[in-house]
């Protein structure tokens, strides 16, 4: 028996053919969901990471990139450390357990918004 050997290809998801759109389309009909499983992480020569899902056709076997954004380490010590809270209230201007200026907001109030029927209820 002969076997055949099927080329092997490189590409990204935005730049599928519509034959391997439609074969990616098949195998993972649920989008996101399902590919999730089957992603794997490669290293390039260069030691820069990519990851990708294999997806086969009759004449050839493709390895689509998947843009996956992973958190950094230095990102997840910071959040860890509270020091994210305090960036985003320097961003804001205020910090979220401050209490707006005047007290209270409107919608604190909510026997502002009862009417009549509200009584009708028998609570």
């Amino acid at each position: 028996m002969v076997q055949v050997i099927k080329k092997r290809h490189v590409v990204s998801y935005e730049n599928m053919s519509a034959e391997v759109a439609a074969a990616f389309n098949e195998k993972y009909p649920k989008g996101f969901n399902d590919w999730f499983q089957d992603l794997v992480r490669y290293t390039k020569p260069d030691g820069t990471p990519f990851y990708a899902v294999t997806i086969e056709i009759p004449e050839a076997i493709y390895l689509v990139k998947i843009k996956v954004e992973t958190d950094d380490l230095e990102d997840v010590e910071r959040w860890l450390e509270g020091e994210e809270n305090a960036e985003n209230e320097q961003v804001a201007g205020t910090s979220a357990d401050a209490e707006p200026e005047g007290g209270t907001l409107p919608d604190d109030n909510i026997s502002q918004y009862g009417g009549d029927d509200d009584a009708a209820d028998g609570d």
